[in-house]
């Protein structure tokens, strides 16, 4: 029974150096693979390809002819399959005695679908839209599924957020902070950060993430931001949806919460042993079922040694010694180490019986909380 409970609480961020990264890069439909099983692959390689077919656009020939819609084939100048382009006539009309004739141009570049003698109306596709996808990471090939994508594999370091927007990029680390206390101003981000994936402390304020996105920096990770920031950076409210798709022209992590919360020591410090390597970057947060966190990723250099799978850390659940991050108020974001784990319930505030743990944060006080009320942070 003890080693069941000793899983009550909510799983967490990763925030480690070394360990095994999976990533499924799978197509929207069948297409083709472009690599395969074993093979190294870089993360801007393209690794497999299809095409979406183009939107649909309906022309009511009949209509614009004046015609009745069992006449339309004897007015088409185009067939079904025949490609045109925009602005070409598709259809004219035989006029008096050869004059004043009326005709149908495309509206758009594309193939002749379909001619319909009952509608009167002539359907017209847009061209198929190409579709890559890259591998992301830096790693190997570790499994093809045919036709549909593949499973890259690397030992990577791993820190991941609390929220994020902004999709998948990739970008040299820039650290721009002395410590993990320091706001992330514009003044602080010059044209040397363009490509760059530039880190802060503490909080990021709005004139510092327009500039991040004029100079062209790829992505801003720091410990806190504003509500009202966000909202005036993006131009609209975030809802509770996965995030990741927003067209903001910059990837951002928080590594904290909301607010100005001081980025986590183990967290800075990895952040600066990263500094100046290559990184892959994802803002996409989803924070109810089939959780999804922000991510920032470092493949290990070859030959790097010593790595772990950190799926085996959550399997062992809350130990002395783990390091947890606080979810609840009023202690929201504070970091510990877990110093004692009760077998036996206690009764809290609501008068419910839980199990509880006791946390010494960082500047040595103690806590006694519910389980449910910490996230295991893997360093």
């Amino acid at each position: 029974m003890l080693t069941t409970m000793a899983h009550v609480y909510t799983p967490g961020l990763k925030v480690t150096s070394r360990t095994v990264v999976r990533k499924e890069r799978r197509l929207p439909l069948k297409g083709q693979v472009l690599v395969s099983k074993g093979q190294k692959v870089q993360g801007e390689d393209i690794v497999a390809r299809t095409s979406l077919p183009g939107d649909v656009t309906t022309v009511n020939v009949a209509g614009l002819l004046g015609v009745p819609p069992e006449d339309i084939k004897m007015m088409m100048v185009k067939r079904v399959g025949d490609e045109v382009r925009k602005n070409e006539v598709i259809a004219q009309s035989k006029g008096f005695f050869g004059l004043f004739k009326s005709t149908v141009k495309s509206p758009i570049d594309g193939i002749i679908e379909s001619i319909s003698e009952i509608t009167g109306q002539v359907i017209l596709r847009e061209p198929p839209k190409p579709v890559e996808i890259k591998a992301y990471i830096d790693g190997v090939v570790a499994e093809v599924i045919p036709e549909e994508g593949v499973i890259i594999e690397t030992q990577a370091s791993l820190i991941q957020g609390i929220f994020g927007v902004g999709g998948e990029t990739r970008g040299i680390i820039k650290v721009l902070a002395k410590s993990p206390d320091d706001d992330l101003t514009a003044d602080k981000i010059t044209e040397d950060c363009k490509d760059k994936i530039i880190v802060g402390g503490s909080i990021v304020d709005f004139p510092a993430l327009q500039k991040a996105r004029e100079v062209g920096a790829k992505g801003v990770v720091v410990g806190g931001i504003e509500d009202a920031t966000l909202k005036a950076f993006l131009g609209y409210d975030i809802g509770v949806a996965i995030t990741g798709h927003e067209n903001c022209g910059l990837t951002i992590m928080v590594t904290e919460g909301f607010g100005r919360m001081r980025m986590a020591n183990h967290t800075f410090k990895l952040i600066n042993e990263l500094n100046n390597k290559m990184a892959s970057m994802n803002g996409a947060t989803q924070i109810r079922a089939g959780v999804i966190r922000p991510e920032l990723i470092v493949p290990l250099e070859a030959g790097a040694e010593g790595f772990y799978d950190s799926a085996q850390i959550f399997e062992r659940g809350l130990e002395i010694g783990s390091t947890v991050r606080i979810i609840r108020e009023p202690l929201f974001g504070r970091i510990g180490k877990v110093v004692a784990l009760p077998a036996e319930l206690q009764q809290i505030e609501t008068e419910s019986k839980v199990r509880i743990l006791e946390v010494e944060l960082e500047d040595g006080k103690r806590v006694i909380l519910p389980r449910a009320n910490v996230e295991l942070i893997e360093e």
